[in-house]
């Protein structure tokens, strides 16, 4: 299950092997191990221009998911071993969340990447009410399943 974690953001130090340890676990929980994903983190002006280009909203976003393939081909389907896809969280929209949320800065990019990788398993929030609630349920569970995760976010550069 190849992580593929590149940040783009030069005002944190994010550890991306535990970035890539966390999103190991996450696609084990919702069944996809062997799965390639690539991880990515922006800034808010790159992921301003992301949601512009690709959902033609011109505003930033805190995550955006990019699927490679058909989620909803079954387990042991010919694409099983192939790219799950794209997540771009917006380090600097995590971080006011988590602000916001009175959350650690580290449970804020979990949750985002939990939310990510459902959205590539096929979950869809904005469909209907009860797809939302089914998506929650879900981010819910795999997040207590994780418990507390190793340290994300190095010293913040000024």
């Amino acid at each position: 299950m190849p992580v593929f974690a590149r940040s783009h953001v030069r005002s944190a130090h994010l550890k991306l092997a535990n970035v890539v340890r966390v999103a190991e676990l996450v696609l084990t929980t919702v069944g996809e191990s062997s799965r390639y994903l690539s991880l990515i983190f922006v800034g808010d002006r790159r992921m301003r221009s992301l949601n512009k280009r690709f959902r033609d909203r011109d505003k930033t976003t805190d995550v955006l998911a990019f699927a490679t393939c058909d989620a909803r081909i079954p387990a042991g389907g010919s694409t099983k071993s192939s790219s799950l896809g794209d997540v771009v969280i917006s380090f600097p929209a995590a971080m006011r969340q988590a602000r916001d949320h009175h959350r650690r800065p580290d449970e804020e990019i979990v949750s985002l990447l939990v939310h990510g990788i459902l959205h590539l398993c096929g979950y869809d929030h904005e469909r209907n009410q009860s797809e939302a609630r089914r998506m929650r349920r879900r981010e819910r569970m795999i997040l207590a399943q994780l418990g507390r995760v190793p340290g994300l976010i190095g010293p913040l550069k000024r």
